[in-house]
């Protein structure tokens, strides 16, 4: 269990040229958290309900200005995620008036972010070059690799290159990967070299976005690996792992795009099958230089044992933490986790023993949504917990590799990983869902739009 915060301790970081950050004045109880919000996530109302029931004091920082920051500057700070360093000099001249004791973030966007915030103010976190490793798939395979962990055969290849070259150079199947994206946008699978050529033309608007060039832009291929995959939500105390849950993918992911659905806990794979996951998954950890905090992780099964797809210093995405219970069953995942960075006890709060699930409801084509039909049919099947549909009429969508979104989730509980992932089936399967069709180059096209009028409110 981590140990308490103290103003003597934990309080009082390396002095880095930048001014020493101010101990909590003695007899000031409350905490603070720091909640590193991206305006676009799902995960805010989780968060702050824990916060809420655990009595701390919440400052969000956030990539727009919040309407509140004038009447309320304790509660609110405007930061530039693409600058870390910039951002991180402003956390802590705000941590001299408003002392914080603990820095989360809850989606990929503002990891980064936190571990140089944690570091300039001396609290618990991994450090910047593990938290940077872990969120650039490159940089994640050399380490492995240079940890002794097994990985596929791997390369950058810059965007602007001619694919007809590079792909009588790559082995088959393979997989291309943008180096920093998450939720399968832009991860497509090749086959043959005209599928290497074809999933490189479609990958590069995917890439450039938003009027960037393709200068300077790499992304990754390595070969496909088979096999199951697994997702681990992990909870890291100075390098040891705690198994929070391990996720069945009942689905194959084979590609040639690798849009996720269900997710079922427990596994129902061999016991040394989850030990060998679970340890691989650790040493994933140890081989990027993660040491503290949340991590998902990603990984698959085969003949050849456990392989890291990915390991990422956050927690699950999405809504899909409402899958997960702890205690009693009413210690949700955004409250254990905070317990734990703030130095809070979290010992005793195992995975309730009933068998959840969560379905991210796929995006069947690409279009402009129109209605999502039959909700109420669905939440109605037996073991079915909620339905809960998060993109509104008249948005336009896109699976993967063009769309990272999902039209929403479908949440389970039942005695057996079986009964939940059946529940989970029927209750989707009694969802009609309305998209007007459009190709899927325009719906990337709209979303981009989309995305850059939201940033500009």
């Amino acid at each position: 269990m981590p140990a308490a915060p103290s103003p003597e301790r934990d309080r009082l970081p390396r002095n880095r040229g930048r001014g020493r950050y101010r101990a909590r004045p003695l007899g000031v109880p409350m905490q603070r958290l720091l909640l590193l919000l991206e305006h676009t996530t799902y995960k805010a109302q989780a968060f702050l309900d824990a916060a809420a029931k655990l009595g701390v004091a919440v400052t969000v920082g956030t990539d727009r200005r919040q309407v509140l920051a004038a009447v309320h500057p304790a509660g609110n700070l405007t930061l530039d995620f693409g600058d870390p360093e910039a951002a991180a000099d402003e956390i802590v001249a705000f941590a001299h008036r408003y002392p914080v004791d603990a820095v989360v973030a809850a989606d990929d966007e503002g990891a980064l972010l936190a571990a140089c915030a944690a570091g300039r103010l001396g609290l618990r976190y991994s450090s910047l070059d593990a938290v940077g490793a872990a969120r650039d798939k490159h940089r994640t395979r050399q380490a492995l690799h240079a940890a002794g962990l097994p990985v596929p055969t791997f390369r950058t290849v810059a965007l602007d290159s001619a694919p007809e070259s590079v792909a009588h150079a790559v082995s088959y199947p393979c997989v291309l990967k943008p180096l920093g994206m998450s939720a399968s946008r832009g991860v497509i699978r090749a086959d043959d070299p005209p599928g290497f050529v074809a999933a490189c033309q479609r990958l590069r608007p995917i890439l450039q976005g938003r009027g960037q060039t393709s200068d300077n832009l790499e992304f990754l291929v390595e070969d496909f690996i088979p096999g199951v995959e697994f997702a681990l939500e992990g909870l890291l105390d100075d390098g040891r792992l705690r198994l929070l849950a391990l996720f069945d993918k009942p689905d194959p992911l084979d590609g040639p795009f690798f849009e996720e659905t269900i997710y079922v806990a427990p596994s129902r794979h061999p016991r040394d099958v989850q030990q060998a996951i679970v340890s691989m998954a650790e040493r994933g950890c140890a081989a990027l230089g993660l040491r503290h905090g949340p991590v998902h992780a990603e990984l698959r099964w085969n003949a050849r044992g456990a392989w890291v797809l990915e390991i990422a210093p956050r927690s699950i995405g999405g809504l899909c933490s409402r899958a997960l219970r702890f205690g009693d069953g009413t210690v949700s995942l955004e409250e254990l986790l905070l317990r734990h960075a703030l130095g809070q006890r979290t010992d005793g709060l195992e995975r309730e023993t009933a068998a959840s699930g969560v379905m991210m409801v796929p995006i069947p084509r690409p279009g402009v949504l129109r209605s999502v039909r039959g909700q109420e049919e669905a939440a109605r099947v037996p073991g079915i917990d909620e339905v809960r549909m998060t993109i509104p009429p008249g948005q336009t969508v896109a699976p993967p590799p063009e769309g990272s979104r999902y039209l929403g989730f479908l949440f389970a509980r039942g005695a057996t990983p079986g009964a939940v992932e059946t529940a989970l089936r029927a209750a989707h399967a009694r969802l009609a869902i309305d998209i007007e069709p459009t190709t899927a180059e325009a719906a990337a096209a709209a979303i981009r739009r989309e995305a850059d009028a939201s940033l500009h409110r």
